[in-house]
């Protein structure tokens, strides 16, 4: 299997050379240069365990390391989980809930993160090489991608968040890290302002070549890869196929589900549920993608106008041409609008936007029905999977609904609390409480980045 990038001009790379490269060198997202056809898979894989899909799955997009190897990365990547089978269905009248933070930090990204990290340690291992990683975080990803590499000795990360935006839970969880290759950077701006300092940055040959820059946002592919397999694994234990409800800000998690719907797995529908962010929803509703004004909600990690991954979607939606997918690109860039011409097809996929009082009322309503607690960003999917499960197209087609869960609900204690009159609470963060934060404050600029970046490296001894 090679790589390539959605703007055409990087091809022919190898899985090892797409994880390490993270954003392609044309400014590109890469993807596979083909899509596996599962689907004679299908009756093979319908019992298998989690890890036992992902030893299965992954290799179809990894051939370039030893499988025996590959096998024992996957499993080792999924040993610390706390679930039996790593992620759980819980299922809630018409509505199936896809736990997926059962994870060390709790959040949907450990599923992807924690493989991610072995993967960089085995090839960075075994090319002598290092890489500092440098990512963006609206809450989760920054906590979850610290946990997968942490204390590695071939890699240094760099994680910034904005000041104030995520929840002082997350926050703790990436800060009180105290490992000498992690470094957290609060920068003053919004996660957009944060995720376009680092595209830019990455944008910048020389710079990224000379420090060795890796990433581990979703813009990096081995992120989506992983995250195909849950998806997988949820629609072979459902007897009429699923649709899927998928809360959203990168589009990422999204995308990883439309790969899966386009390998064969039996996916009829799936559902954007944003907040008030709404980017994608009025996409979906116009075929218009127009950057608007971020909006703090009561789900911080979806607090997102510019949705990175989303390149990958239109390259497809374009049919693969890299010509219009770059013309799109360039023109939202330099008027914060593009349109497509006319709204998309929904019968795939489509969008709705789910505000603060729709987020309470489906935490209360979940909470007293079935004593079960959401959290504010798997709230915003219930709310849109209900609505959805009442329209008549679904009627007419009966699917299992499935709500993707992405996070565990005490990480957001004040949510949960306003919704439900209770706070939850888990051991691994009130275990948290006390210790020392270490964090960088920076102004929202890019060379207050490079140079804290470059001033962090040289000050520590090499191996």
């Amino acid at each position: 299997m090679k790589y390539k990038s959605t703007r055409g001009q990087v091809a022919g790379l190898s899985f090892s050379d797409a994880l390490l490269m993270g954003l392609a060198s044309d400014e590109g997202l890469l993807v596979p240069e083909t899509i596996p056809d599962i689907r004679p898979d299908l009756d093979r894989w319908r019992d298998l365990t989690f890890v036992e899909l992902a030893q299965a799955l992954i290799p179809k997009f990894i051939d370039d390391i030893d499988p025996t190897t590959l096998h024992g990365l996957i499993a080792d990547s999924y040993a610390t989980f706390n679930h039996d089978d790593v992620v759980a269905l819980q299922q809630l009248d018409g509505i199936t809930v896809l736990e997926l933070f059962h994870g060390p930090t709790l959040a949907f990204k450990d599923v992807a993160l924690q493989l991610l990290g072995k993967l960089f340690e085995h090839v960075l291992g075994e090319r002598g090489q290092r890489l500092n990683i440098l990512g963006a975080t609206s809450g989760d990803t920054g906590s979850a991608a610290i946990d997968g590499v942490r204390g590695q000795k071939n890699i240094d990360i760099f994680i910034m968040y904005p000041k104030g935006r995520v929840s002082p839970l997350q926050e703790m969880q990436m800060t009180t890290v105290d490992d000498d290759n992690v470094h957290c950077i609060e920068l003053e701006g919004s996660f957009d302002d944060c995720q376009n300092i680092m595209k830019t940055v990455f944008a910048d040959a020389q710079y990224k070549s000379t420090y060795q820059l890796g990433a581990v946002n979703s813009v990096n592919w081995a992120r989506v890869l992983a995250q195909i397999v849950y998806y997988g694994y949820a629609s072979l234990r459902s007897s009429a196929g699923a649709a899927f409800c998928v809360p959203t800000g990168n589009f990422g998690n999204v995308f990883a589900a439309y790969l899966a719907q386009r390998m064969g797995f039996p996916i009829a529908h799936l559902l954007v549920a944003t907040n008030d962010n709404d980017i994608l929803a009025r996409f979906f509703a116009t075929g218009t993608y127009a950057r608007g004004e971020v909006h703090q909600t009561l789900s911080p990690a979806m607090d997102i106008q510019v949705a990175s991954n989303f390149e990958r979607f239109l390259y497809y939606h374009f049919e693969q041409d890299s010509d219009r997918l770059v013309a799109f690109m360039q023109e939202f860039a330099a008027n914060g609008a593009a349109s497509i011409g006319a709204p998309p097809d929904t019968q795939l996929m489509s969008s709705v936007a789910v505000n603060r009082e729709q987020t309470l009322a489906a935490m209360h309503e979940v909470n007293t029905q079935f004593g079960y607690v959401l959290d504010p960003h798997t709230a915003v999917g219930y709310h849109a999977a209900r609505n959805h499960l009442d329209h008549p197209d679904h009627r007419e087609t009966p699917t299992d609904i499935v709500v993707v869960a992405t996070a565990h609900p005490a990480k957001f204690p004040e949510a949960v609390e306003e919704a439900t009159g209770s706070e939850p609470t888990h051991p691994t963060l009130e275990a948290l409480k006390g210790l020392t934060m270490h964090r960088q404050a920076l102004p929202c600029d890019i060379d207050a980045v490079k140079t804290y970046l470059v001033e962090q490296l040289r000050s520590e001894p090499r191996a």
